[in-house]
């Protein structure tokens, strides 16, 4: 499933976020690639342990826990802390595929089951950049306003198309989510969607309350079944 999510960040918290990041040391984005993703990537990125990205990237995952569609969607377990990226001047990401396990400052290892691109620059502010992600159903391009995310499958092979005017900033990172399926994640996103339309139409009569019911149970049991804690 490949899911965008809007407004995750208001204009105001865009601002401040660009204001940290265009203060911060910026470095040839390779240091973070393995061997085969650093002859496709070409770009610019914050060092994960500036205290630009670790300020921002706590006001993400903190903005993140409180959208209700994103949570229904990723059903996050754990997270690598969000990094930031700068592409201009003709700088591209070529076709390549996430890597499948990621290391925490921590040491600790997480299974890379969602890739998440949050858009800090308009798109009328660049041209190209478009984050192409390829599914089932052929390719998908995305190029979104700012302070909108796209959630999709870290299985998917995707790229960045090259920036040929402006700056296209965003931010990127991934999460291990209790449901390691995507089509188990899809069914459970799809089973909480119908709830939540359902619990806030017409609530006074029975049959839409016994609907309400019959569906979270089968969203529970369903979650009951498939998480991994």
């Amino acid at each position: 499933m490949i899911l965008c999510i809007p407004d995750v960040l208001t204009p105001g918290q865009v601002s401040h976020c660009r204001e940290k990041l265009e203060s911060a040391i910026w470095e040839d984005g390779k240091k973070t690639a393995g061997h085969q993703a650093a002859q496709a990537k070409d770009n610019m990125q914050v060092p994960a342990g500036h205290p630009a990205a670790i300020e921002t990237g706590q006001g993400i995952l903190k903005a993140l826990s409180e959208n209700p569609l994103f949570m229904s969607a990723a059903l996050p377990l754990h997270y690598l802390p969000p990094m930031f990226n700068r592409y201009s001047g003709g700088q591209q990401f070529g076709t390549h595929v996430d890597g499948a396990i990621r290391n925490l400052p921590n040491g600790q290892r997480i299974r890379t089951d969602l890739s998440c691109t949050l858009f800090f620059a308009d798109p009328d502010e660049y041209d190209g950049g478009e984050l192409v992600i390829e599914d089932t159903y052929g390719s998908k391009s995305v190029k979104l306003p700012a302070g909108h995310l796209v959630l999709y499958p870290s299985t998917s092979l995707h790229h960045v198309t090259p920036v040929t005017r402006g700056a296209r900033l965003c931010s990127f990172f991934w999460l291990q989510s209790m449901i390691r399926s995507d089509d188990q994640r899809t069914q459970l996103f799809d089973l909480d969607c119908a709830i939540q339309r359902l619990a806030g139409s017409l609530p006074d009569e029975e049959a839409i309350k016994q609907s309400t019911v019959q569906l979270t149970g089968v969203y529970h049991n369903l979650l009951r079944q498939w998480a991994e804690m």
